[in-house]
């Protein structure tokens, strides 16, 4: 993960941007306080990653997804042929 301090970044605030949102990859924004510390990351990672934390703290769910996984494990599946919708 890239670090920068808060004037480098206020500096290169559009290029920054920029490259958080094409690479995916968080930016640490250090602080003079480390308790005032900032990561940067994009809409689109900040959203999965609240979805991400959300199913993994929904236990009813999780059991769900590992009886699937477990199904998958030992062979227990079958494939369908899907149909198209306005068939």
């Amino acid at each position: 993960m890239e670090t920068t301090n808060m004037k480098n970044f206020q500096q290169h605030f559009d290029a920054y941007i920029k490259q958080v949102v094409e690479t995916s990859n968080p930016l640490v924004i250090n602080a003079e306080n480390p308790d005032h510390s900032v990561v940067l990351m994009s809409k689109r990672d900040f959203d999965a990653n609240e979805e991400t934390m959300y199913l993994l703290s929904n236990s009813a769910l999780m059991g769900r997804i590992r009886r699937g996984d477990a199904q998958v494990a030992a062979g227990k599946t079958t494939r369908h042929q899907l149909r198209n919708p306005g068939t």
